[in-house]
């Protein structure tokens, strides 16, 4: 979040200085992966560039202690996620036992949030993916968007026998119906959730702790502070509008 004079950058150095923020972060994590920074701004020309301000040097000296890549921003479908699924899954192999594994975290700060994904199929290939929400999110409807999207990837992929899991104690417990979803908007996530869940032959939602679900729980902060993604086996999407008013529109 910038704050004070921060605020007065130009739109490139605020691109820069959220970077340096995020790599502070989540320093073990840009030091043990390749980092890839999706976007259409001339950022490393500007982190290159030697006859730039005090502060722009500074920040370019901190980032290249990491292994980061810069590449144009391009635009991906979650469906095109779901294809590529279906094609590491051994096809004529799938049967209703075949267990899929679903982990997803919600995250959400005072300007952004977004979900992390990670979907596994039976034969234990992985897809990875941060989604940015482009709409206001509260930590709890972070948490039941990011298991609506993954829901909707295996569904999309083919899966028949699903078993998701979320560290969000309140989610689980709502889906579970030991707890009652009281306000009228988790209620109306809940209700998509049971739908979404009868599309599966098997579907079962398991409570995690947040140390067994570090890889989603690190996608979700990335998803809701930069355009950025790991490696070739991460991809980060954005959605415009909450499922619970998509699913309203005829």
């Amino acid at each position: 979040m910038l704050q004070g004079a921060e605020e007065r950058y130009p739109p490139i150095e605020k691109l820069a200085f959220s970077l340096v923020v995020a790599a502070r972060k989540l320093r073990h994590y840009f030091q043990s992966h390749l980092v890839v920074v999706l976007t259409n701004y001339p950022l490393k020309q500007v982190l290159a560039e030697p006859n730039i301000s005090g502060r722009i040097v500074k920040w370019a000296v901190e980032l290249s202690e990491h292994g980061i890549e810069y590449r144009p921003r391009p635009a991906i479908k979650a469906q095109a996620l779901a294809d590529f699924m279906v094609e590491l899954t051994d096809e004529g192999k799938e049967t209703s036992q075949s267990l899929w594994k679903l982990f997803v975290d919600g995250s959400s700060t005072s300007q952004e949030s977004g979900a992390g994904v990670i979907l596994e199929t039976p034969q234990g290939e992985r897809i990875q993916y941060a989604l940015r929400f482009n709409f206001n999110a509260s930590n709890n409807e972070a948490e039941y968007e990011a298991l609506l999207a993954g829901m909707k990837l295996a569904q999309a992929a083919g899966a028949k026998h699903l078993e998701a899991c979320s560290d969000s104690q309140l989610v689980v417990n709502q889906v579970k119906g030991d707890f009652e979803a009281k306000e009228k908007r988790m209620a109306q996530y809940l209700d998509l959730i049971r739908a979404f869940g009868q599309t599966f032959e098997k579907f079962e939602l398991k409570h995690i702790p947040r140390s067994k679900n570090e890889e989603a729980d690190q996608l979700a902060k990335l998803a809701s502070s930069l355009t950025i993604m790991k490696d070739r086996s991460i991809t980060l999407l954005t959605q415009e509008h909450p499922e619970i008013e998509v699913a309203k529109e005829p």
